[in-house]
């Protein structure tokens, strides 16, 4: 996606993702670092949609990751908050500490500061995991200033999530 997302793009999605889970009859649970809770705030806009989001965890610090979703302390030390192993982590602990069918993790470096080599600014990690099965995960780096890469991640996990709920 060359530009961010419009808030009514994301608006859509977010209806989008609540059609497809009344549908099924599934719930959703979210666990956000750098989004901040956006992922939670567009689901939560769409009427209706305490039917089928349970809970929403803002894990912005390690510590919050650790104590609320149960990412071991070791496992960040070793990875990093963003990385692969950890929102997989955070997937799982999402499902754990909630009654949801669902979940989707999203953990990055919206920046403008934080980037490394390694990982620069717009590195972000995204998982999505149903109830019984192993978290999918995927990195993307996304263009643009803190807010386009926290929109553009949020439009990415909620179009991912979609497509998994779709097949």
């Amino acid at each position: 996606m060359a530009n961010p997302p419009t808030d009514p793009q994301l608006s859509r999605l977010a209806e989008q993702v609540g059609q497809a889970f009344l549908q099924r009859g599934l719930t959703l649970a979210c666990a956000e670092s750098c989004t901040g809770g956006w992922v939670a705030k567009l689901v939560t806009e769409v009427a209706g949609s305490s039917a089928w989001f349970d809970r929403g965890f803002v894990t912005y610090s390690n510590a919050a990751k650790q104590d609320m979703l149960d990412v071991p302390a070791e496992l960040i030390a070793a990875e990093g908050a963003v990385s692969e192993a950890v929102v997989a982590a955070m997937t799982a602990g999402a499902l754990t500490h909630s009654h949801a069918d669902w979940s989707l993790a999203i953990s990055g470096v919206a920046g403008p500061d934080g980037g490394t080599a390694s990982k620069p600014v717009g590195t972000v990690w995204l998982a999505w995991q149903c109830r019984g099965r192993q978290a999918d995960t995927r990195m993307q780096v996304f263009d643009g200033d803190r807010d386009a890469v926290r929109r553009t991640a949020c439009h990415a996990v909620l179009q991912g999530l979609l497509a998994r709920v779709d097949t």
